[in-house]
């Protein structure tokens, strides 16, 4: 499409500018707006018959309705991709923040790509190490999964997602890498992640985009949109393995409410647009494992939910869409655990297609289900504990008291600088079990009780 130029802003509304007259502009058309020597970018975010909409990224203040020049490029929102991009790390558009220079791009790409085709995709199978016991062996994370992260205010969500990116490794020989994507975080969370990357090493196998708070909201929008770019292009022209990490999801859909209020549509749940369903869906269906290419894209959002609601419309929609959640809790994070992951609100639902024999260890789902069997009988005793007192409880009982408290304070806490392997949270697990006498683990077989069973 040609450049189309118009020499005058009809209105100045917030971070919007209205331009009226306009003919044959697009949606999400890129927008250069000149004035005097300082240019600014945006992006065409409503369209009308004869009027265009736009957002400005860096913000309208000095603008002048008569003096701008405003350029419409006729292509939307690109990202510049090569093999460089690793290690690197950007703004929420995409542009480099690190001094290291300038991306010299092999090819761009437009950021507003597509779901996968499911007729394209392969059944997710293999499993990804985060090196976290509870995840590992309770909520298992499995190549071209969605598994998010449901948090809430305050809670250690930005220290898990770190580890997790530091950590996260295939137990098949094949090339990974992570995409975070920090959207609309504060300057001393972002301070802390790139730092904890950088102090680690992991950063030259990673892609960085950093969104703050105090930045447009226009590039929330964005932000996740060309860490999804970026992976793809690792992912299906690369052939790597992409663990996508996208925190804070919930900031995203704010700045998606404040641009839908700005755009006058009438409100939906909580006054969220009535479209964000299928605007998450967008984003979360571009991960998974495409028929005939060798890489896959995982992600892991993680979103606060306001007041540890999960019924709100961000944790409640999100839910639909992926493959199960992981919930963390306020009460083991009062407690001092970390990660204060609760196991019995969580769930992986691909993880019984990618563990035990062949994919982690034959015992692996058979322990899996006992502890959370176990875990869940913990919380009846206690209950029953609070009412007639732990002297009265039977011994099995009691039993199941000290379960519960080895299993919160030995398999569940782990250190932020710990990493575990496979192997050693299940032999943890079987520690914790065996507290038990080994009549009581009747969610395992006979076999892998003789041959795991620790007998005190």
């Amino acid at each position: 499409m040609p450049i189309k130029e118009y020499q005058e802003i009809s209105e100045i509304r917030g971070s919007l500018i209205i331009i009226e007259n306009t003919k044959n502009i697009g949606y999400n058309e890129v927008v250069e707006i000149e004035q005097g020597n300082e240019k600014r970018m945006g992006t065409v975010i409503m369209v009308d018959e004869n009027m265009a909409v736009v957002q400005v990224f860096e913000g309208t203040q000095g603008l002048s309705l008569k003096n701008a020049k405003i350029k419409f490029l006729g292509k939307p929102q690109q990202i510049n991709l090569s093999p460089d991009i690793l290690g690197r790390t950007f703004n929420g558009l995409g542009k480099p923040i690190d001094n290291l220079g300038e991306i010299l791009p092999l090819k761009t790409a437009d950021i507003n790509g597509s779901a996968i085709n499911p007729v394209s995709r392969t059944y997710p199978r293999n499993f990804i190490q985060t090196g976290i016991s509870v995840i590992d062996i309770m909520l298992t994370l499995i190549i071209g999964q969605k598994l998010p992260i449901f948090s809430g205010n305050g809670l250690s969500h930005n220290r898990l997602a770190v580890q997790i990116a530091k950590q996260a490794k295939l137990t098949i020989q094949e090339d990974f890498v992570v995409v975070f994507a920090a959207i609309g975080l504060k300057k001393d969370d972002a301070n802390f992640i790139i730092k904890s990357f950088e102090e680690s090493g992991a950063i030259k196998n990673m892609v960085v985009f950093l969104n703050l708070a105090s930045d447009p909201v226009v590039e929330r929008i964005a932000t996740p949109r060309i860490a999804l770019t970026a992976a793809e292009y690792l992912a299906f022209e690369l052939g790597n393995q992409v663990l996508v990490i996208l925190n804070d999801m919930t900031n995203y859909c704010e700045a998606l409410r404040e641009l839908s209020n700005y755009k006058g549509e009438l409100p939906g749940r909580k006054g969220f647009p009535g479209y964000l369903y299928s605007d998450l869906a967008s984003l979360y269906e571009r991960a998974g494992i495409i028929k005939d290419k060798i890489g896959s894209i995982t992600q892991l959002p993680i979103l606060t939910m306001p007041n540890d609601d999960i019924t709100h419309p961000i944790p409640d929609l999100t839910g639909y869409i992926t493959e199960g959640q992981i919930v963390l809790s306020r009460e083991l994070f009062r407690k001092g655990i970390y990660p204060p992951i609760n196991s019995l609100t969580s769930l992986s639902r691909l993880m019984k297609d990618g563990i035990g024999k062949g994919y982690t260890r034959e015992d692996h789902p058979s322990v899996a289900s006992q502890l959370f069997a176990c875990y869940s009988r913990v919380f009846e005793i206690r209950s029953l504990a609070s009412i007639i007192g732990e002297d009265d409880l039977s011994e099995i009982d009691k039993l199941y008291l000290k379960f519960g408290e080895e299993f919160e304070n030995t398999f569940l806490n782990q250190g932020f600088e710990e990493e575990r392997s496979l192997e050693e949270s299940l032999n943890i697990a079987w520690q914790v079990l065996s507290i038990f006498p080994d009549s009581e683990l009747t969610r395992i077989e006979k076999e892998y009780i003789e041959k795991y069973y620790v007998k005190k």
